[in-house]
């Protein structure tokens, strides 16, 4: 369908939407993991719940592509947040663990299929003149919005089953906004093409660093608050770090991008592993009795972690001729939802022998590691020149990129 002239207020449904999602998405971010530490589950549930998450992600990636080309955005929009409603519904029946380990797998799987249809939608529906600040505008909308959610829980009693209640309130006024929309509907996204070797070739600087911030969004985002339950802090205050940590990637990640279009992004990405090396060392030595402080540090460890993933992304466009940029998302996405899955699997088998600090460990050691590999890399390859660098744009490794698995139509105008 050919598309018509827009405004970036024609894209306020789409926004508005997901926005609504992601308030339901971060009540239950702190809920789930809040409950299940405070119950009778084994130690390895938490944990587990995080991994599901993100396995749940991976399928995502799979079904997202055929279920599109077989009903349209639209449909498919409608059915995934059936699946979060699914989600809180079985939550809110009472504390079954296996039964919330695996409802967060459903969620998972409906959270990358939101992420591919309001991505691939925004791409489709913005003009090249404002497509940079409206995706900045849904980036900054969803990540408010999770954040949001995280305060409301902490606003609420959790006895009995208001907050999945409430998530289900709030994903079924997501489904309005879209269902009375009258954006023209896009193509099918293109399938999920996976094609290591070319973006081995293109940027192994940026296809490492989306596996290292596949690992560290969900270690960090899943595991702070299983952390802070485990210490018997309450929960207002478990509410308000995670709220908080969703404004520390605001606040880091703006100048880092800044810089990153200024100097070798390479250089920013050690600079960032490094704060999140000593926002870790200050984790590990700062306690529950001076939460302020904590909040801090754990904003800022957030917020590094975040960075990661937007300037890998930034670096990897930087490397890769446009005409491969449907492969190189489909890759990137991919590799984002398998580290996602690996990392906190691994922390959930080694925690029960390390302690609750071990996410916090796992965090500082994949991001060394990171800047050493890319501290090597740097003598082996030059900069991008600066006149070839694409301008960079707001992202968090809590909404992989899925807004690329298009065809070229939006970036070919």
């Amino acid at each position: 369908m050919d598309k018509q002239p827009s405004s970036l207020t024609s894209i306020a449904s789409i926004v508005t939407s997901m926005t609504s999602v992601a308030i339901g998405n971060g009540m239950m971010l702190a809920y789930v993991p809040f409950m299940l530490t405070r119950s009778d589950a084994p130690d390895w549930v938490p944990g587990a719940a995080v991994t599901m998450i993100a396995f749940g992600g991976l399928v995502g990636c799979v079904i997202a592509g055929p279920m599109i080309r077989r009903v349209g955005h639209a449909r498919a929009f409608s059915c995934s947040m059936a699946l979060v409603i699914l989600s809180a519904l079985t939550i809110s029946l009472g504390m079954h663990p296996i039964l919330w380990v695996l409802a967060r797998g459903l969620y998972g799987a409906a959270g990358n299929t939101n992420f591919i249809i309001s991505q691939s939608w925004l791409n489709h529906a913005s003009d090249n003149r404002w497509r940079g600040r409206a995706m900045a505008m849904f980036y900054m909308a969803y990540v408010i919005g999770l954040g949001t959610g995280a305060w409301l829980f902490g606003q609420i009693p959790v006895d009995g089953n208001l907050p999945p209640l409430i998530t289900i309130f709030f994903t079924a006024l997501a489904i309005l906004p879209i269902g009375l929309t009258r954006l023209p509907t896009p193509p099918a996204p293109a399938k999920v093409s996976i094609d290591i070797p070319m973006v081995w070739r293109a940027s192994p600087v940026a296809f490492i660093g989306v596996l290292a911030a596949g690992g560290l969004s969900m270690v960090v985002q899943g595991f702070t608050p299983i952390y802070a339950a485990d210490n018997q802090v309450s929960q207002g205050d478990v509410a308000n770090l995670m709220f908080v940590m969703q404004l520390g990637l605001i606040a880091i990640q703006y100048p880092m991008g800044t810089l990153s279009d200024r100097i070798d992004r390479r250089l920013v990405l050690i600079a960032t592993c490094l704060i999140i090396v000593i926002a870790g060392f200050f984790a590990l030595s700062a306690t529950f009795g001076n939460l302020l402080l904590l909040m801090v540090v754990f904003a800022l460890f957030a917020g590094a972690v975040e960075t990661v993933y937007s300037i890998a992304n930034a670096h990897a466009n930087d490397r890769t001729d446009p005409a491969d940029f449907v492969p190189l998302a489909s890759t990137m996405l991919v590799a984002w939802s398998v580290a996602a899955t690996l990392v906190p699997m691994l922390v959930t088998v080694l925690t029960p022998v390390f302690g609750p600090r071990t996410f916090i460990y796992a965090a500082m050691i994949v991001a060394a590691l990171y800047a050493l590999f890319v501290l090597m890399r740097l003598r082996k390859r030059d900069e991008v020149p600066a006149g070839e660098r694409e301008t960079f744009e707001l992202k968090s490794a809590q909404i992989p990129n899925a807004g690329a698995l298009i065809d070229a139509e939006a970036r070919a105008e």
